[in-house]
């Protein structure tokens, strides 16, 4: 039976590996790696789960595919592009120019026209 949008999107989220902001956490943190690691199970991943492309978030079979993918052009891009920081909520509000501004805070003295009395403010 194909899939809601056709028979080609079931294929595409079935590849769909780790986003590159994903991946730069993992690299960042052994935490964050490890916790995704225990989410898979161990009988269920290719070789058993003893190689792992940190960088393509891939599995493989064998040390040879390992060590094959790791000379592939594929890993070269990924870790060329994982080389950037990845871009962040805090920097796209900055660039719309959302943001905290902590300018420096001057006191001014507002005088009230009915009553006379001075009010200070900071």
């Amino acid at each position: 039976m194909p899939a809601i949008r056709g028979s080609q999107s079931k294929k595409k989220t079935r590849r769909h590996t780790r986003d590159l902001d994903q991946i730069h956490a993992d690299l960042t943190d052994g935490k964050h790696l490890d916790q995704y690691k225990q989410t898979q199970a161990v009988e269920d991943l290719p070789g058993l789960g003893q190689w792992y492309c940190t960088e393509c978030a891939k599995w493989f079979e064998g040390e040879t595919n390992f060590l094959g993918h790791k000379k592939g052009s594929n890993h070269k891009r990924r870790v060329k592009a994982l080389r950037e920081e990845p871009h962040s909520q805090k920097a796209a509000e900055a660039a719309v120019g959302i943001g905290t501004d902590n300018g420096k805070r001057t006191n001014t003295t507002l005088m009230e026209i009915d009553g006379g009395a001075a009010a200070t403010t900071t």
